[in-house]
C-alpha cells in the first residue's frame, strides 16, 4: 500500500472524528451530558454507539491475526464477543438501567451501601478499563508503522491526543455521535475489501487449505523483520541475509538455517526461496492445514476452549465502557431493544475476520514469522489487488482501523474518567475532564513497554478479569437479596486477585504445559471460585446484610412504566 494513501486514511478518519465529536460541545454543559449524556439516547444509535465503542482493535485487527496464527480455535472469540451481549440482556441490562447509577462503583454503592466495596469497584474499573486501553494504544503504532513507517510511539500518540480532544469538549454526548459513525465505517471498512479479495483469490484459480503440510512460501519471498523475533525453523533451508541472524553480522550472504531456534535481530532482511518452509515465531503452533481447520487440536485445547468461552460469555457485562451504556437510555425497554440492535450488529461484523485470517494464510504466510499477525487485514488488499485498487481498499482499511482504536478509547476513557472524577477528585465537569488526561497517560506508558504482546490476547486477559470481579457482583446484586458487603467484597478480592495474577503471570513469564493453559484462560476456575467466596461468605454474614436491600430490589425489578418514584441515585460522601 502507498504511503500517501495509508496515512490519507488516516487523516480523513481523524478529522472526521474530531468534527463530529465538536456537535458535542454546543449540547454538553451538564454532569448528566457528560456520563450518561443525559439518558437521552435513542436504541439505535446507541447500539450503533455500542458497536463502535466495543468492536475494538482486538476485533478490527486481532481476531483475523488469531486465525491466521492459530486456526479455527480461535472462532470461539467473536462467538463469546457477540453472546456476552445475550447474556447482558437476560440478567443485567434493564435492572442496570433502573439502578439509576452512572458507573459500576455507583451501583456497587447504591446496591451495598457500602464505600468500602465502592472503592474496591472503582480500583477494578480502572485496571480492567487500562488493560483494554493498552491494546487499542499497541495497534495505532502497528497500523501507522505498517503504513507509513513511523516509530511505534506515534499511532498510540496520536489516539490519546483525538480521544483527549472529544472527551474534554463534550463528554458522552460527544463520543456518541462519534461511535455511531464508527461503527459503520468500521463495518464497511472490512466489507468492501473483502469482496475484491475474494474475487482477486477467485481469479487466482482459488489455491485452498488442503495440504498437509505446515504454511510455504509460493514463490522467492524477501521477509523484512521490523522487531527483534526468535523463530523456530522445522526443516533446514538456505536463505540469503542482511542483518543479523544468531548475533552474526551478514551482509546479504548466504546463511544455511538448521532446524530449531534462531534469533533475528530488528531491521535484518531475509530472503527465502519459493517453497521453503515458513519458520513461525517461537511459541505460536506449527499446523498443517488439516490441523489448522479443525478446532480443539492442541494440547490443553478443550480447556482453553471452554474457559475462552466463559471469560467471552461473562466478562462483557464485566466491562465499564459497555454497562455505562445502559444509563444513557431513557427507560428499561429501551435498553433492551439496544441489546437486540447490538446483537444484530456485531453480528454482521464478526462475519469478516475469519475471512481474512484464512487469506492471510494463503497469501501472508511471512507475517507467521515475523509475529506481525494482527498486521493481515492491513496487507491484504495490497498483496492480492495491487496497483491503484489494492492502495484504495488498503487506504479504506487503515481508515477502519483508526476507527476501531479511537472509538473503543474513547468509550473506556469516558468510563474511567467518571470513576476518578467521582472516586478520587472532586466531582464534577472539571474533575472529570482531569481524570480524562489521567486515564489516558497511564495505558499510553504501558504500551510503550509492552509492545510484543498479541492485541487480542490482552483484550481476553480483561475479559477474565471482568467476568471474575463484576460479572459475580452485578448477577448476585441484581438477583439475590441475601449478598452481603463481607460477601461482595471478599468474591472481589478473590476473582480480582486470581484473575490478576494470571495475567501478570501470563504477560511476563509464561510457563508452559497444562499450567500455561490454566494461567492464559483463567476464567474456568476464577469465576467459579469468584461466585463460591461471595456466595459462602454472605451466607456466614446474614446480618450484614444492607437494610435498604428490599427497597433496591423493587427499584431494580419494577417496570418503569408503572412510574414508580424513582429519582437520581448519588453516591453518599463519607
Amino acid at each position: 500500500m502507498s504511503t500517501a494513501y495509508g496515512l490519507a486514511g488516516v487523516v480523513v478518519v481523524v478529522l472526521a472524528t474530531v468534527l463530529i465529536g465538536t456537535l458535542g460541545v454546543r449540547i454538553s454543559r451538564t454532569t448528566s451530558d457528560f456520563y450518561v449524556a443525559s439518558r437521552t439516547v435513542t436504541p439505535l444509535r446507541n447500539a450503533s454507539a455500542i458497536g463502535g465503542e466495543y468492536l475494538s482493535a482486538a476485533s478490527f485487527l486481532g481476531i483475523a491475526g488469531l486465525i491466521l496464527a492459530h486456526g479455527a480455535d480461535m472462532l470461539w472469540l467473536p462467538v463469546g464477543w457477540t453472546g456476552g451481549y445475550l447474556v447482558l440482556l437476560v440478567l443485567v441490562s434493564a435492572p442496570l438501567r433502573r439502578s439509576g447509577a452512572y458507573t459500576l462503583p455507583d451501583f456497587a454503592e447504591a446496591r451495598l451501601e457500602s464505600m468500602a466495596v465502592r472503592r474496591v469497584a472503582s480500583v477494578l474499573v480502572v485496571l480492567i478499563s487500562w488493560l483494554y486501553l493498552l491494546p487499542q494504544f499497541q495497534s495505532a503504532g502497528l497500523v501507522l508503522r505498517t503504513v507509513a513507517g513511523a516509530p511505534v510511539w506515534t499511532g498510540g500518540v496520536l489516539i490519546a491526543v483525538v480521544v483527549a480532544v472529544n472527551v474534554l469538549v463534550g463528554g458522552m454526548r460527544s463520543i456518541t455521535l462519534v461511535q455511531a459513525f464508527q461503527y459503520w465505517l468500521k463495518l464497511t471498512a472490512l466489507a468492501v475489501p473483502i469482496i475484491f479479495l475474494l474475487l482477486a483469490w477467485r481469479h487466482d484459480g482459488a489455491p485452498g487449505l488442503s495440504s498437509e503440510l505446515p504454511p510455504r512460501f509460493p514463490e522467492r519471498t524477501t521477509v523484512s523483520v521490523g522487531m527483534a523475533v526468535t523463530v523456530d525453523v522445522t526443516e533446514p533451508v538456505r536463505v540469503t541475509a542482511d542483518g543479523r541472524v544468531d548475533g552474526r553480522a551478514l551482509d546479504g550472504a548466504p546463511l544455511d538455517l538448521a532446524p530449531g531456534p534462531h534469533h533475528i535481530d530488528q531491521g535484518t532482511t531475509v530472503t527465502f526461496p519459493g517453497g521453503a518452509s515458513v519458520p513461525h515465531v517461537q511459541g505460536d503452533p506449527v499446523k498443517t492445514d488439516r490441523e489448522w481447520s479443525i478446532p480443539l487440536g492442541g494440547d490443553h485445547s478443550l480447556y482453553a476452549t471452554y474457559s475462552l468461552i466463559l471469560a467471552t460469555f461473562l466478562g462483557t457485562m464485566g466491562l465499564p465502557h459497555v454497562l455505562v451504556r445502559f444509563y444513557t437510555n431513557p427507560d428499561g425497554r429501551a435498553a433492551r431493544r439496544t441489546t437486540v440492535m447490538v446483537l444484530s450488529l456485531l453480528g454482521a461484523f464478526y462475519l469478516f475476520p475469519a475471512l481474512y485470517g484464512a487469506l492471510g494464510r494463503l497469501y501472508t504466510p511471512e507475517l507467521l514469522m515475523t509475529g506481525r499477525t494482527d498486521a493481515v487485514v492491513l496487507t491484504l488488499p495490497g498483496r492480492l489487488v495491487g496497483g491503484l485498487g489494492g492502495d484504495l481498499l488498503g487506504a479504506l482499511v487503515t481508515g477502519g482501523a483508526v476507527a476501531a482504536f479511537l472509538s473503543t478509547s474513547s468509550g473506556i476513557t469516558v468510563s474511567v474518567a467518571g470513576v476518578l472524577a467521582q472516586d478520587i477528585l472532586r466531582g464534577g465537569v472539571r474533575s472529570f475532564r482531569a481524570g480524562t488526561l489521567l486515564a489516558l497517560a497511564v495505558p499510553l506508558g504501558l504500551a510503550f513497554a509492552a509492545r510484543s504482546l498479541s492485541v487480542a490476547d490482552v483484550v481476553g486477559l480483561a475479559f477474565a478479569v471482568a467476568a471474575s470481579t463484576f460479572c459475580p457482583l452485578l448477577v448476585l446484586g441484581v438477583w439475590w437479596r441475601r449478598l452481603t458487603v463481607p460477601g461482595a467484597l471478599a468474591g472481589l478480592v478473590t476473582g480480582g486477585t486470581l484473575a490478576g495474577a494470571a495475567v501478570a503471570w501470563t504477560i511476563t513469564a509464561p510457563p508452559a504445559g497444562l499450567a500455561g493453559a490454566l494461567l492464559a484462560e483463567p476464567a474456568a476456575w476464577t469465576v467459579p471460585i469468584a461466585f463460591t467466596v461471595m456466595i459462602v461468605v454472605s451466607w456466614c454474614t446474614p446480618r450484614r446484610v444492607p437494610p435498604g436491600t428490599a427497597r433496591m430490589m423493587v427499584r431494580l425489578h419494577t417496570p418503569e412504566s408503572l412510574n414508580v418514584d424513582r429519582g437520581t441515585w448519588r453516591p453518599k460522601r463519607v
